[in-house]
């Protein structure tokens, strides 16, 4: 089993920053992919960014410039930058990982989902 942290979020201003950090734990040898989608009231869920365990991103557009993804693949952790933060950002924000290979060397075929938090942003 694999289980995903998620911290970081909260009330800020528009254009205010707020950082998102997600730890996965469990039997894990790799993950081969981490990110972050989010959820707005009434509307699905969507890729805000992700990031391989080569190093390569990929951003919403809507946050291309303003959000910086990174992680830290030796402890299996992911960060969220975001800046100029605006209200439209308002969501609750999941941390995914997929492409988990387990310590056994097996992989597990479904992505795994934080519990998610809630980013507000708003004067």
């Amino acid at each position: 089993q694999v289980q995903l942290v998620e911290s970081g979020g909260g009330l800020v201003q528009p254009g205010g920053s707020l950082r998102l950090s997600c730890a996965a734990s469990g039997s894990i040898f790799s993950i081969y992919a981490m990110g972050w989608y989010r959820q707005a009231p009434g509307k699905q869920r969507e890729l805000v960014a992700t990031i391989t365990n080569g190093g390569s991103t990929n951003y919403a557009d809507s946050v291309k410039g303003r959000f910086t993804i990174a992680r830290d693949n030796a402890k299996n952790t992911v960060n969220l930058q975001m800046n100029s933060l605006k209200p439209e950002n308002t969501a609750v924000y999941y941390c995914n990982a997929d492409g988990v290979l387990g310590a056994d060397m097996v992989a597990y075929v479904e992505p795994y989902w934080g519990q998610g938090t809630q980013v507000t942003v708003s004067s």
